[in-house]
């Protein structure tokens, strides 16, 4: 058995680096760009007299970073083949070893930085689930309007599922949308609700609402997705929600007597929650693997800072009050790890599976390996707030201060414990599967685990 990543993988990460160093790092060295990194960030990024958005020239930044990555070939590795994708075999175990080569590197590691600023999902390789949604379940019309313009910019959704009174229970949802005729007389429906966490609603030209249109509150079966349009009449941003982190573009949104034609429904009607489901795994395990490479930053960091620094007259790392947790965190971050590249490897082996016979792969996935997505996940994202926090123990008092990334860096992650399905549900899934409790809610209890 071979433990080392494919060399083919290795090498894509060599000239990513090759790329980051002769053009993304001159980029953020320009000018007073390094603003946006340094201790400053936080108050260059931040227009905190206007709602606690961002800033126009920080988003600019990132925008003319993503530019160049794109021209390079680099970011959009993982769409589908037909929209510029590699088209590769091993897209997650590739995926997952350059999200934690970016986020563990010494240089522009932790999630700081211009070539994988976290913080709002910025890297020089993309992770576009919208992309993957609309390729999968879009109509032609769909995909030809809407993928280009999301590659381009002209087209940027905000994700509609979470709501002021539910969150993991999805199925519960208030937002509904009722059949009626538009003024021209053709079908369309009517919705009426709200959604919160809207990232990115600040600049969103569309969100993609989710709503039940049939059933029962509870039940998996009944909710659809609509591609609604930001300047629909009745569809209005009534807050952005000031986070641990900022800037904010974190929004709530109402939606009053919003109407859309028939076409705005994005895949099956009353069964748009497999949508919602599409991109959750191969989310779930690049975001344990930024986790566990953020980890291993600050670890790293903490080793170098401990072996320089002098107290009483020898270094800091002499302590084994300072070596034993960096033992013990070295430890579960290197196991990790391997949890993560091997659990992607056999996403991989099972998406083939799928594709030879002719079928989507993410229910294989769920039934097979979601309990391990679930162990990485929530493991690697607590793992990542532990290795912080004692990152600043370790560096004192400048561990506090801003002048090191660690504060930002346990700020940023520790939503994370959150979003892509709290902890706590991730655990609950892993359960499921320990114990045997998984159920589609449709009499499968080896299925699709839409319950979890």
């Amino acid at each position: 058995m071979n433990f080392d990543l494919p060399k083919d993988v290795q090498e894509h990460i060599s000239r990513i680096d090759t790329f980051i160093n002769k053009t993304i790092l001159p980029l953020q060295h320009k000018d007073d760009n390094n603003r946006f990194f340094d201790h400053r960030r936080e108050a260059s990024r931040t227009q905190w007299n206007n709602g606690g958005l961002p800033t126009e020239d920080w988003e600019a930044l990132l925008k003319q970073a993503k530019k160049l990555a794109d021209e390079a070939g680099f970011f959009r590795f993982a769409y589908p083949k037909e929209y510029g994708g590699a088209g590769s075999t091993q897209q997650n175990i590739t995926m997952c070893a350059i999200r934690y080569h970016l986020a563990s590197h010494p240089v522009y590691g932790g999630g700081v930085s211009l070539a994988n600023d976290l913080q709002n999902e910025h890297s020089v390789v993309g992770n576009n689930p919208i992309v993957i949604m609309l390729h999968h379940y879009g109509t032609q019309e769909q995909k030809d309007k809407y993928i280009p313009a999301s590659t381009n910019g002209t087209f940027r959704a905000t994700f509609g599922v979470t709501e002021i009174h539910h969150g993991s229970d999805a199925t519960h949802m208030d937002t509904t949308a009722t059949p009626c005729k538009l003024d021209d007389g053709t079908p369309g429906y009517e919705i009426n609700g709200n959604k919160k966490w809207q990232t990115g609603a600040h600049s969103a030209t569309h969100s993609l609402i989710f709503a039940r249109t049939s059933g029962k509150a509870g039940s998996p079966k009944g909710i659809t997705a609509f591609i609604v349009p930001t300047t629909t009449p009745g569809f209005k941003v009534e807050s952005f929600e000031w986070t641990l982190n900022m800037p904010t573009d974190h929004a709530t949104i109402s939606l009053r007597k919003v109407r859309v034609p028939a076409s705005a429904i994005l895949g099956p009607t009353d069964n748009g929650l497999a949508i919602a489901q599409t991109f959750t795994h191969e989310n779930r395990i690049r975001q344990a693997a930024s986790s566990c490479g953020a980890a291993r930053f600050c670890i790293d960091a903490s080793v170098r800072y401990a072996k320089q620094r002098v107290v009483f007259g020898k270094p800091l790392s002499a302590n084994q009050a300072i070596q034993w947790p960096l033992v013990e965190l070295s430890t579960q971050q290197e196991m990790l790890r391997l949890l993560i590249l091997r659990t992607a490897t056999e996403m991989d082996a099972v998406t083939a599976t799928a594709h030879a016979a002719g079928r989507s792969p993410w229910i294989d996935i769920e039934r097979k390996l979601g309990g391990k997505i679930g162990m990485c996940n929530y493991y690697a994202n607590r793992l990542c707030c532990e290795a912080a926090d004692r990152a600043i123990q370790v560096h004192g008092g400048v561990g506090y201060s801003r002048e090191y990334p660690f504060e930002h860096i346990w700020r940023h992650f520790r939503r994370y414990r959150i979003t892509e399905g709290s902890e706590e549900v991730q655990m609950r899934k892993v359960a499921a599967y320990l114990f045997g409790y998984k159920t589609t809610g449709e009499g499968d209890p080896q299925g699709a685990g839409a319950k979890l």
